[in-house]
C-alpha cells in the first residue's frame, strides 16, 4: 500500500510541478503527517524531491526530474484502452491524437503487456449514442472543441424552440454527450445575462434536455442546435475553480425537478412494478418504486409516480395495460377510462 502511494505523490509532483503538503494529503486521502513521512521516505532514495517554504510554497522535484516508472498493472494497462470511446474522440475530432497517444503509452509497456488493445476490443464495444439518436456529429461540433481547448470566445446564432433564433457571445467552457446528444456549457458575458433565458430547455413535445441559467452565468446549449459559429478571436480566463461534472449534475437533477411537474397516485401489479421502468422514464420509475406501499393481499401496491402532464402520464401508464390502475387525479383515471372503452370496441 504504501509503495503504491509513494509513487502516486511522485506522479502527482510530476505533472503538477508543485503541491502543498495539504493539497497531497486531499488527493491521496491521508494526513499531512503521512505526507511529510511519504517525502522524506522519497529523499532517502535518491528522489530529488525540494521542499519551498512560504506562501505560495510547496515541494517541488528538482531540476526537471522524470521518472519512467509506470507501475502499470495488467488490469490497469488494459483499462487504459477502454477509457478513450472512439466513437466521440472521432466526432470531437481528437481521433488522430487518441491514435497517437495510445501508441506511446503501448510503446511504453513492458513487453508482456502489448496485448492490451487487442484484449480490451476483444471483450468491450461502448455504444453512447442512443438508439433512435442521429448517428452524425453535429456540424459545430469539432470547432467548439478547438475553442474549448484554446479557451476563445465563440460566436453563434443559436435556435431556440421552433423558429426563433438568437445570436450568442460566450465562452465555451466544456463539452457533454449525454445519450447521444452533445451540450456546450458556455459563460455568458454579463452584458447578454438580464434577459437571457434558458437556452436549452424542454423541447416541443416534451422530449426535455438539461439546460436553464445558473448564479455564475454559465448556460447549456444543444451543440446541434448551434449555426455559423465564428471564432471570437480572443481568449478568455477560465474561471479554474469550475466544476463541470458538478455543474452538470445540479443542471440535471433541476432539469428532472422542473420536467416532472404533477403528480399522480397508482395501483401497480406485482408485473407493473418490474415493467414500470420501459414504461415511463428512469427517474420517475425510482420516484415511483422507492415511494411504493406495502403490497395487499393480491400483491398490488399504491405509490405517486412524477409525471410531466396527464396527457403524457395516459400515454405511458396505457403501456402497462391491466398492470396498473389509475387512482387520482379523476381526469387522468376518466381519460384511461375513455381509451380502453375505445380499445375494447374496436376489438368486439
Amino acid at each position: 500500500m504504501r509503495a503504491s502511494r509513494l509513487i502516486s505523490l511522485l506522479l502527482l509532483l510530476q505533472s503538477r510541478e508543485r503541491m502543498t503538503a495539504a493539497e497531497l494529503a486531499r488527493e491521496l486521502e491521508v494526513s499531512e503527517r503521512t505526507v511529510y513521512r511519504d517525502v522524506e521516505a522519497l529523499s532517502a532514495a535518491g528522489v530529488p524531491v525540494y521542499a519551498e517554504q512560504g506562501r505560495g510554497g510547496g515541494y517541488r522535484l528538482v531540476g526537471g526530474y522524470r521518472t519512467r516508472l509506470t507501475g502499470l498493472s495488467r488490469e490497469e494497462a488494459e483499462a487504459l484502452f477502454l477509457s478513450g470511446l472512439p466513437g466521440p474522440a472521432e466526432d470531437m475530432g481528437l481521433a488522430d491524437a487518441v491514435a497517437a497517444a495510445e501508441l506511446k503509452v503501448l510503446a511504453a509497456l513492458p513487453a508482456a503487456f502489448r496485448d492490451a488493445p487487442e484484449r480490451t476490443g476483444a471483450r468491450f464495444h461502448l455504444d453512447a449514442p442512443g438508439w433512435f439518436g442521429e448517428s452524425a456529429p453535429p456540424p459545430a461540433l469539432r470547432e467548439l472543441t478547438r475553442a474549448v481547448w484554446r479557451d476563445e470566445v465563440v460566436r453563434f446564432r443559436y435556435r431556440r424552440g421552433r423558429e426563433e433564433t438568437v445570436a450568442r457571445t460566450v465562452e465555451p467552457y466544456g463539452l457533454v454527450l449525454k445519450n447521444g446528444t452533445w451540450y456546450l456549457i458556455a459563460r455568458v458575458p454579463a452584458e447578454q445575462r438580464p434577459d437571457a433565458a434558458p437556452e436549452a430547455g424542454p423541447d416541443a413535445g416534451g422530449g426535455g434536455r438539461p439546460g436553464g441559467r445558473s448564479a455564475g452565468g454559465h448556460r447549456t446549449y444543444r451543440v446541434d442546435r448551434i449555426a455559423d459559429l465564428r471564432p471570437g478571436g480572443e481568449r478568455f480566463d477560465r474561471d479554474e475553480g469550475f466544476d463541470l461534472a458538478g455543474y452538470w449534475a445540479v443542471q440535471a437533477e433541476g432539469f428532472l425537478r422542473a420536467m416532472f411537474r404533477e403528480e399522480v397516485t397508482i395501483r401497480l401489479s406485482p408485473v407493473g412494478r418490474r415493467a414500470l421502468r420501459y414504461a415511463v422514464e428512469p427517474y420517475a420509475a425510482r420516484r415511483a418504486l422507492e415511494d411504493a406501499g406495502a403490497p395487499d393481499p393480491d400483491g398490488w401496491a399504491v405509490t405517486t409516480l412524477p409525471v410531466e402532464s396527464l396527457a403524457v402520464a395516459r400515454t405511458e401508464l396505457l403501456k402497462l395495460g391491466a398492470e396498473v390502475e389509475v387512482l387520482d387525479p379523476p381526469g387522468l383515471r376518466a381519460m384511461i377510462a375513455e381509451t380502453a372503452a375505445r380499445i375494447a370496441g374496436l376489438y368486439r
